[in-house]
């Protein structure tokens, strides 16, 4: 077996996962360790262009802890990626220093394009594709949302956009909870956003929609009902549009008290998953819309970028 650590460092969180893989790189993928921290990296990054000090703090904590794993695991290849917040910060400078120092190793600042490519490995490699499917995955995520359809054969086309759950949050959804034209700006944005990724990637083409990242997750943790976060009850499964708008709908308009109170609710998430829901429900929306009825709701995967990031890089390992 070999032994790799991936870290994907979005707008929202920073995630590690150790995993081990068979020798020669074919096979799945075993966890040893997979960690989340929302260290919101993001903070404020829309409207001033620059990551804050006290955002950077955090992640350099947890970046700390992270280096102490990998060590402790003795993981023998590291791959840091940064995407959405990073890509957009003026003093990206300070953070890729400050986790070279950490880690040890350069922290990538990947393209919009590779993050979809990425987030699609991930997800396809434990959501097998068909021969004959084209599977639409989106990737919803702090800053930004990725649109990458692809088949057996890999990625067919992909398309990053600026709308995410933190993003929208803070340019948009100020009260609690949001009013109606703070929602109909929101949706304006959101809306743009899809017609843009439309004219890069075939939504007609789609047989099966896939969603991977927290918000996706937790808004089908609240459809489920769940009494807390159960990933094996998340990970692979199917809700019909209309599920998926009842379920936004209600998040969205939902109080801050009340989301925390909900037990699948990540403290981290409980001001950004409003926004979260709000592009998930346009977008399935849009998908059901475009599908020539093949479309007619959405699976959600537990595994995406992550999982990605450890697959590219385990057979130098």
């Amino acid at each position: 077996m070999s032994r790799v650590a991936a870290i994907d460092c979005g707008t929202n969180s920073i995630r590690l996962l150790i995993a081990d893989s068979p020798k020669g790189g074919s096979g799945p993928l075993t966890d040893v360790v997979r960690e989340m921290r929302v260290v919101r990296l993001g903070q404020g990054v829309d409207a001033t262009g620059e990551l804050a000090p006290e955002a950077l703090e955090r992640t350099f904590a947890a970046a700390k802890d992270y280096a102490e794993l990998i060590n402790k695991h003795d993981a023998g290849k590291i791959r840091f990626v940064a995407t959405s917040a990073t890509r957009d910060a003026r003093n990206r400078d300070v953070f890729v220093g400050g986790i070279r120092g950490l880690l040890g190793v350069e922290p990538e600042v990947i393209s919009g394009d590779e993050e979809a490519s990425l987030s699609f490995a991930g997800a396809s490699s434990v959501l097998p594709v068909k021969d004959d499917d084209a599977v639409l995955v989106v990737d919803l995520g702090g800053g930004s949302t990725e649109f990458v359809l692809g088949d057996s054969n890999g990625v067919i086309a992909a398309r990053s956009v600026d709308i995410g759950c933190v993003r929208l949050t803070e340019r948009h959804l100020k009260g609690d909870p949001p009013t109606a034209e703070e929602i109909a700006a929101a949706e304006a944005d959101v809306d743009a956003a899809i017609n843009l990724a439309a004219e890069t990637v075939p939504f007609h083409r789609a047989t099966a929609v896939v969603g991977v990242a927290g918000s996706i997750t937790t808004i089908t943790a609240h459809a489920l009902g769940l009494s807390e976060y159960q990933p094996n009850r998340i990970h692979g499964a199917y809700l019909d549009s209309a599920t998926i708008s009842d379920a936004a709908t209600n998040l969205l308009n939902m109080g801050r008290a009340d989301r925390a109170a909900l037990p699948y609710m990540h403290p981290g998430r409980v001001d950004v998953i409003g926004a979260g829901a709000l592009v998930w429900r346009r977008i399935v929306a849009r998908l059901v819309e475009t599908g020539n009825g093949r479309i007619t709701g959405a699976l959600a995967s537990e595994h995406d970028i992550l999982d990605g990031i450890a697959l590219s890089i385990r057979g130098s390992a």
